[in-house]
């Protein structure tokens, strides 16, 4: 393996003294012009590249400029969308971004592994049961999307109740009165929060309900199932993009695509090319994840004052879908 240059090789090269060295690497200005030349110019030659970890002891502000981003799915347009959101808002204050990708199992040595990276901040959309572990991290935390369970952080999320709720209304408003749930796992806060607004909307009146569906091939078998039922209902609430994929798939391999309406909680691409159009709650993930990000430097900044959660607004996008009368 080839030898790695090393601050004393800078120093040795540019004849200055490893102080001296020091300082030009850190960005520090009081370093005399032709000194300053002379070292940038060994590292240069030398293609010398700072340790992070050993450059971060001797900054004066202790920033690595580097935050993390753990999501479920960064391929996802939810998660895509507000990643960017991140990625550009950290790089007005010259930070860089590392994402990570997470799963109910890897949560928990995803964050541990971040913060001990020294990164200045972490940004998660929590998936785990519970996030007490977080509390013994170094570095301050925001969650995203969903809400944590057992550690209190600011927290930015959509208006998945209300959202919901509006929804199953708009669907009341068509005449329907046996609406359907299809939603995701109910130990996500998100999952639980869109069931409660279906529940407020209807007052009691649900018709069935079938939660922890996964992907979109679950929730095409699930939807299958409610409409071939004895009693099946005329419209149907899906909770989560795949799981309205999955509920338009069913819908026309049953052929009752223009027959049972629908509004599914997230927006999703081509969804305004189906036919008929789905109607969606559509959510903001960019401003999320600015909102997120400006939350978590103010932490990084030294705000100390009581955790808050932050709501940002979704939007009804009427289609078609969900306008289909009794």
């Amino acid at each position: 393996m080839a030898h790695r240059p090393t601050m004393n090789d800078v120093a040795r090269t540019a004849g200055v003294s490893l102080k001296t060295v020091s300082r030009v690497v850190n960005g520090e200005t009081s370093v005399a012009p032709d000194l300053a030349a002379r070292v940038k110019a060994a590292v240069a030659s030398l293609d010398y590249r700072p340790h992070l970890g050993a450059s971060l002891l001797r900054r004066r502000d202790q920033q690595a400029r580097t935050i993390g981003v753990l999501l479920e799915d960064v391929s996802h347009p939810f998660s895509a969308a507000l990643h960017r959101a991140v990625v550009e808002e950290a790089g007005l204050r010259d930070t860089q971004v590392l994402a990570g990708i997470l799963d109910e199992g890897r949560e928990r040595d995803l964050a541990v592994a971040f913060d001990q990276r020294q990164t200045d901040g972490l940004i998660v959309a929590p998936m785990a049961t519970n996030q007490t572990y977080l509390a013994s991290l170094r570095a301050p935390i925001v969650f995203v999307d969903r809400e944590a369970t057992g550690m209190a952080a600011d927290t930015v999320v959509s208006t998945n109740v209300a959202g919901a709720a509006g929804a199953v209304r708009h669907l009341l408003m068509q005449g329907h009165r046996r609406i359907a749930y299809l939603g995701d796992r109910r130990n996500l806060t998100t999952a639980r929060d869109r069931h409660r607004g279906y529940l407020r909307a209807l007052g009691g009146r649900a018709g069935p309900v079938v939660h922890d569906l996964r992907d979109a091939a679950a929730a095409e078998g699930a939807a299958i199932a409610v409409l071939r039922g004895p009693d099946p209902p005329t419209a149907i609430f899906a909770a989560r993009s795949p799981i309205t994929v999955g509920v338009v798939r069913a819908l026309r391999r049953l052929r009752l695509e223009n027959a049972v309406a629908l509004i599914g909680f997230d927006d999703f691409p081509l969804a305004d090319l189906l036919d008929p159009p789905v109607t969606v709650v559509a959510q903001d993930p960019a401003r999320m994840g600015r909102t997120a990000a400006l939350a978590l430097f103010e932490r990084i900044d030294g705000d100390r004052s009581a955790p808050r959660e932050i709501r940002i607004p979704t939007t009804l996008i009427p289609r078609g879908s969900g306008e289909l009368a009794v």
